[in-house]
């Protein structure tokens, strides 16, 4: 699959060149790569907001080309969710219910179902349930973002796109969110597709990372073996996890090499605590 901005114009600019990958249906996908690699460019084609220039993009059972466009495209749009940067500036409802509900009514669903499904979110996203009726500009950052997520989860897609969705937020935001989408994905039973700079985020939550460089996706395999391969990373300006880069600093030191590699702090924490439990025990 091919994508340039404004072809055959003078102001062509090819964006995608050559993409061959695929996403399993139910799992959770890390792509991964500089500002400008082409991340944002790929996931906007995954509901059919972009079109390739050429090839195909098929989601589901819908095949996206360049001329695909009415039933087709919406159907895409009703299955994929996509979060964006900054999602609180996307909310401009007058109260936060019938922000969470104006998606789930654009689709058809009728308004009584769609404002449970707005209720259950607000709890289920760890809201007061007094926020809806209230402004969703009334609430603090963290609230007006929560309630933007739910505006995208409320229509119940099967797969949720997510672009840097903790932009902006400080560690333990991040951190809530990100666990957050986690927990939607596994009771939910959702394709996820996060799209970060955060390799840390990459190595924790995903099964499967494809990494991008000037609009190619030139890595693409299981975090065990992308995200732990320092020479292939590099060549595209990227480094090791923090995990793995602690890793080989403590097998470097202790002259000894651990098991398999640890994506998190807390896989390498207990790795160390069974290698000190065995070389502590009698012979």
């Amino acid at each position: 699959m091919n994508f340039a901005y404004a072809p055959n114009t003078p102001f062509e600019k090819k964006a995608l060149h050559d993409i061959n990958a695929s996403i399993k249906s139910g799992s959770y996908t890390a792509v991964i790569g500089h500002t400008g690699s082409g991340k944002s460019t790929l996931l906007l084609h995954l509901n059919g907001l972009l079109k390739p220039t050429e090839g195909t993009v098929q989601v589901g059972d819908t095949l996206i080309t360049s001329e695909t466009k009415g039933k087709a495209l919406r159907n895409v749009r009703r299955n994929v969710g996509i979060v964006f940067q900054f999602p609180e500036h996307q909310l401009f409802e007058e109260t936060v219910e019938k922000d969470i509900m104006f998606g789930p009514l654009n689709f058809g669903i009728p308004e009584e179902e769609a404002r449970a499904r707005a209720h259950e979110l607000i709890e289920m996203l760890g809201l007061p349930k007094e926020v809806a009726k209230k402004s969703p500009f009334e609430l603090s950052g963290g609230q007006m973002r929560r309630v933007a997520i739910a505006g995208v989860l409320a229509f119940n897609p099967s797969v949720l796109i997510l672009d840097e969705p903790t932009a902006g937020l400080d560690p333990q935001g991040r951190r809530e969110i990100m666990e957050l989408f986690e927990r939607f994905h596994k009771e939910e039973g959702l394709t996820t597709v996060l799209v970060t700079h955060s390799m840390e985020d990459a190595a924790r939550y995903a099964e499967h990372v494809i990494v991008m460089h000037e609009g190619h996706a030139v890595l693409d395999g299981p975090p065990e073996e992308v995200l732990t391969d320092a020479e292939q990373l590099a060549m595209y300006r990227l480094e090791l996890p923090r995990s793995v880069r602690f890793q080989r600093d403590f097998e470097r030191l202790v002259h000894h090499k651990l098991p398999k590699p640890a994506l998190t702090e807390e896989q390498l924490a207990v790795m160390i605590a069974e290698l000190a439990k065995e070389m502590g025990e009698p012979k």
